[in-house]
Order: structure tokens, then C-alpha cells, then sequence
């Protein structure tokens, strides 16, 4: 009897062995698994952007760019200078949030060389105000609020000049400031102010002239509440800007491919009530 127990006793304990083998021979798999997966891990894309609507468009392609392999990480700003130092610095990919005119300016400031890998679109540059219904309602010596970078001042003043409330001298190039108005006639006194807090100096002004994506991050339609606005044909659409060379790394070409889609467009048309407009 003593025999049969001792001999139960080796049989189970070969079974426990095997079993004990195979839970190690399954560990190990998932283990070999683990680091297969580990081995096709995502590329990570840091791409810096002002909130609306550069973020809210990054956003929209984020899974379409995760099924080619690359992981979207938006970093938001909101200031016009901080992206362009962290892009500089190397602490992020690209940006999202400037024309060229703006970009090539800030080159030569700083002695960067950032280039364009694409366009996406035009946020058109309006004039609003919380006093007035029409541009003839603005009285003699109105203050009207510009942006104080010089690419947007300038542009300010070229819509104003556009419409016909200033008048600007024919050298005037697209940096044009208040030395460049040839005439004046109402007597229109201006102010600059940082671009993103334009919206909220209307109520001590007759009238400012604000960027597109601060507009509608101030809750402004432009394409109703603005007294004139850009046309679509404004030459200021936004990029995505890269550190020169890496326009033709193979992330940055599929961030590219996936803004400039059809997909992007509609949405673009159907959210920003013509304050954006598509670019490509």
C-alpha cells in the first residue's frame, strides 16, 4: 500500500512539474509578445499650437495619424512667440499657428531657421466692434486696436487701407506701420495691442482689428460680426513650421497628408462659420 502511495506521489509531482513548465513557457511568450509589441511602438510627434482652431484640427486627424504609426501629442500655447522657441529649442516637432510672412519676420529677429512644411489654411483678419454696426458709423478720431507684432500690424493696416479708412503710401510693403498712412481723413487714432487680447479691449476702443483664431476663441463670428474681413484670398495661411530638414521627415510628410484632406476641409467649413478657411 505504502508502495502505491509513494508511487501516486511521484506522478503528481511530474504533473505539477509539466504544468508548472508550461505556465513558464506561456509567461515567457507573452513576455517575447510584450517586446515585439514594444519593438513597433508609435512614433511620438510633438506639434505646439494655439487653441482654436490649430488644436481643435490637430485633434480631429489624431487616430488617422495613429493608424500609420505615429502618436499626436498636442502642446498648447497661447502666445505667438513661445511656439517658435520651443520649436527652436527643440522641445517640440513642429507648430502650428503662423503664416509665412509672420515666420520669416521672426527668423530674421532671431536669427532662426524655421521653414514651412505646408499650408493648412487662411484665418481672414476682421475688424469688429461693440459700439458700431457699420464702418460708416466710425466717427472722426476713433481708436481703433491693431495687432503689436509687426507682420499683423502691418497687416491690420493694409485691411483698413483695403476698405478705404486709411490710405497707405504705394512702397508700403506687408510690414507697413503708422508712418507709412499717407492720409488719414477721419483722423483715426491707433493702438497696439498683444494679438490675443485684442477681444478684450473692444469695449475701450471703437473698434480692433483681431486675428481670426482669437475671434472665435472669443466667441466672434467672424463671418457675422465682423465690419470688414479678409477675403479668402489672403496670402497669410497658416503652416505647420519645422526646424529646416525636417520638412522631409517621413512623420512630419504623413502630418501633412493628413491635413490636407477632404475629411479636414468639411470640417473647417462646417465649425468656424467662415472665420477659417481651408488653404489647400
Amino acid at each position: 500500500m505504502k508502495k502505491w502511495i509513494i508511487l501516486l506521489a511521484l506522478v503528481a509531482l511530474v504533473f505539477t512539474g509539466c504544468s508548472s513548465k508550461q505556465e513558464s513557457d506561456n509567461t515567457t511568450a507573452q513576455t517575447e509578445g510584450a517586446d515585439q509589441t514594444a519593438e513597433k511602438e508609435v512614433t511620438v510627434l510633438k506639434v505646439g499650437a494655439t487653441p482654436v482652431p490649430h488644436a481643435e484640427i490637430l485633434n480631429l486627424v489624431k487616430d488617422d495619424l495613429l493608424a500609420q504609426g505615429i502618436q499626436l501629442e498636442v502642446v498648447e500655447f497661447t502666445d505667438y512667440v513661445k511656439p517658435n522657441l520651443s520649436l527652436n529649442d527643440g522641445e517640440i516637432d513642429a507648430n502650428f499657428f503662423q503664416h509665412v510672412p509672420y515666420l520669416n519676420t521672426f527668423n530674421e529677429e532671431h536669427k532662426f531657421n524655421l521653414v514651412s512644411a505646408g499650408t493648412v489654411h487662411v484665418e481672414p483678419l476682421g475688424l469688429y466692434s461693440d459700439k458700431l454696426e457699420s464702418i460708416d458709423a466710425l466717427e472722426d478720431g476713433s481708436t481703433i486696436a491693431i495687432p503689436s507684432d509687426a507682420v499683423n500690424g502691418g497687416r491690420a493696416l493694409i485691411l483698413l487701407s483695403d476698405n478705404g479708412l486709411i490710405k497707405l503710401s504705394e512702397d508700403a510693403g506687408l510690414e507697413a506701420t503708422e508712418k507709412d498712412i499717407v492720409e488719414n481723413t477721419k483722423g483715426l487714432k491707433f493702438i497696439s495691442v498683444e494679438a490675443a487680447q485684442l477681444p478684450r479691449v473692444l469695449q475701450d476702443v471703437d473698434a480692433a482689428v483681431i486675428n481670426g483664431n482669437y475671434a472665435i476663441e472669443a466667441g466672434i463670428n467672424p463671418a457675422e460680426d465682423a465690419l470688414i474681413l479678409e477675403g479668402a484670398e489672403s496670402p497669410y495661411a497658416n503652416i505647420i513650421t519645422v526646424r529646416n530638414g525636417d520638412e522631409n521627415r517621413e512623420d512630419i510628410k504623413l502630418l501633412i497628408q493628413a491635413l490636407q484632406t477632404e475629411k479636414v476641409k468639411n470640417f473647417i467649413l462646417e465649425n468656424y462659420n467662415g472665420g477659417v478657411v481651408p488653404a489647400f
